[in-house]
């Protein structure tokens, strides 16, 4: 399983700013190892963020994202103390589930 997210979200101006900074490898299937042979793709293909129950975010992703991606996405709704929670899936089925408290 992957190290935890680092999840920032803080009240501002009737909305949430939230940053998320995800550890995953990020493998395309495009490089090769030392002896040559091809590297298994192992990318985050579905990241959601939910607020209360309701999402407030869903993005497909593909190969193309950076290794360890970055986030930031704001919101309307939310208040300091609420909870967020932010899931990713890749695709190997490996999953990953954290959540922080809104300041």
């Amino acid at each position: 399983m992957a190290d935890p997210m680092r999840i920032r979200a803080t009240a501002k101006d009737g909305g949430v700013n939230v940053k998320v900074l995800m550890a995953h490898e990020m493998e395309t299937g495009q490089r090769k190892d030392s002896a040559g042979k091809p590297i298994p793709a192992h990318f985050i293909q579905h990241v959601s963020a939910s607020w209360q129950g309701k999402e407030v975010l869903s993005a497909t992703w593909g190969p193309a994202i950076a290794k360890n991606p970055f986030l930031e996405f704001n919101f309307k709704g939310g208040k300091k103390g609420d909870k967020i929670q932010i899931i990713w899936t890749d695709n190997k089925g490996d999953k990953r589930t954290d959540e922080a408290t809104i300041n």
